[in-house]
């Protein structure tokens, strides 16, 4: 009955026609509006106070010993690195490691054997050890399988009796060795493995030869690990062995995928590395992740403030590179080795290509329909890996040469005052020459000004904190600058 009745009511209105409506309507506004009040003050930046105060930041430019380091990376010993890798036929985690010709056991021993030869011109600064343990059965693992990490070891000046600086202080560059097929449980077939991941090998050996003679101040620690394409099992076992030991890993870099700038349509950006940077950290406590949230600080986490350092340090002419930061633990819903790390608590991220062709990763080798698939190395592009290595070694050298991050950074919360008063630790060890307090606006993706506060610990700004995203780094010999810290309230 209540449909009839509401059927009967809604006739019973009268509506006018649409040609009615139309006639009868009020003339719609000029679009766009050419009535509307001009300014003369548009072009003031805003926050109005924000670039009124310090200076403009440029990119740090490379000084000369580091541009030595860039000039002598060699696409000729990268191209020898990967297709003698590729030469072991599989390098899967479950393949043999018994044999001196095969399988990942002699890849294993050829890396192990390159990086000794690379220590003997450490001075005994550099050593070598394949750190690993046994797998028991679980996903991706049908039988009990030793896991073993070639792991190099350059330590640091400052942890040499009377060295100042650098002291506690680790930085790890890794690539994984192993390898798979379109069956991630074939450990049988072959499995070049070219650009996944002999390419970031090749970075991580290149590096190790160049940087074995010279006496950084922090210690750096190359590693290539087994078992990525089986559940980031090497990382995960190199990760918690740090942690375990109370090593202070300020960042770690994964290069994984770094053969290639072209997809399978044919788009290529040769002069464009990718760098994957997680934001608000899993291994936070609850109250400081809701914090976080609080203040605006999602994105300036340990991972993205160490992204914010690899642009303003390697993206330039000396490295032909540009560094596209992506706001993302990884590609989507993939992973890779610098997961582990970050579930320590540990700054990471990962270097991978800015285009990926499928056909040549995790498959069988094989033409279909007069298309080559499988991860060979005639699909790599040597001068590409070149400048990808130039990118990780601008970083490397400027994170173990500079001074690293300032401690007991926070932001005086309790002021009701457009001032904004700083507050940190600060360093007595002789490596920090200084302070610089750096900000952006809140969208902005790198910092845009900074003021050099000199050897103190506290400093009060005429910025408000409400309008701009501020940071602390410590300034270092010939001034080489450190990543960024985010302050925290407290007060």
């Amino acid at each position: 009955m209540r449909y009839i009745l509401f059927s009967v009511f809604v006739s019973s209105l009268s509506f006018p026609s649409l040609s009615t409506a139309q006639n009868t309507s009020l003339p719609l506004p000029p679009f766009p509006p050419t009535n509307l009040p001009t300014c003369s003050n548009a072009t003031i930046p805003w926050p109005l106070d924000s670039s009124s105060i310090g200076h403009p930041l440029n990119p740090q430019q490379p000084p000369s010993d580091l541009k030595t380091l860039l000039t002598s990376i060699s696409p000729t010993r990268i191209r020898a690195t990967v297709e003698k890798l590729v030469s072991f036929g599989t390098r899967h985690t479950l393949s043999t490691q018994n044999s001196t010709t095969r399988g990942i056991g002699a890849a294993r021993d050829w890396i192990e054997a390159e990086l000794r030869g690379y220590a003997e011109s450490s001075g005994g600064r550099m050593t070598v050890e394949v750190s690993g343990y046994v797998q028991g059965v679980g996903p991706r693992v049908p039988f009990p399988v030793r896991v073993g990490n070639v792991v190099a070891v350059l330590r640091g000046s400052g942890e040499e009796e009377g060295g100042e600086g650098g002291k506690g202080r680790t930085y790890v560059v890794s690539g994984h060795y192993d390898c798979r097929v379109s069956d991630v449980m074939d450990f049988e077939g072959d499995a070049p493995g070219a650009d996944d991941d002999a390419s970031g090998v090749a970075v991580m050996l290149e590096l190790a030869r160049l940087l074995s003679p010279t006496q950084p101040l922090a210690t750096i620690l190359f590693a290539a690990v087994a078992g990525e394409e089986q559940s980031l099992l090497g990382s995960a076992h190199l990760a918690s062995t740090l942690k375990a030991a109370n090593v202070n890993v300020e960042a770690m870099l994964n290069n994984d995928i770094v053969g290639s700038p072209r997809s399978d349509s044919g788009r290529s950006d040769p002069f464009v590395v990718r760098l994957f940077a997680q934001g608000t950290p899993l291994t936070e406590a609850p109250e400081v992740a809701g914090q976080r949230v609080t203040i605006g600080g999602e994105n300036d986490s340990p991972a993205r403030e160490l992204a914010r350092f690899v642009r303003d340090v390697a993206a330039n002419e000396d490295t032909g590179m540009d560094v596209a930061v992506i706001y993302r633990l990884d590609r989507y819903l993939r992973g890779g080795d610098h997961s582990s790390f970050l579930q320590q608590g540990f700054p990471a991220i990962r270097f991978t290509e800015p285009n990926e062709d499928y056909a040549h990763q995790h498959q069988d080798v094989r033409v279909v329909d007069g298309v080559q698939y499988g991860d060979l190395p005639e699909f790599c592009d040597w001068d590409y890996i070149s400048r990808v290595t130039r990118v990780n070694m601008a970083t490397l050298w400027s994170l173990a040469n500079g001074p690293g991050m300032p401690r007991g950074v926070y932001l005086n919360s309790s002021l009701l005052t457009n001032e904004s008063q700083l507050f940190w630790d600060k360093d007595e060890s002789g490596e920090v020459q200084g302070y610089e307090v750096v900000w952006r606006a809140t969208d902005a993706p790198d910092w845009t000004h900074g003021v050099v506060v000199g050897g103190v610990g506290t400093v009060t700004l005429g910025l408000s904190r409400d309008n701009i995203v501020f940071g602390v780094r410590a300034l270092g010999k010939g001034g080489l600058r450190g990543v960024a810290v985010l302050p925290f309230p407290s007060g």
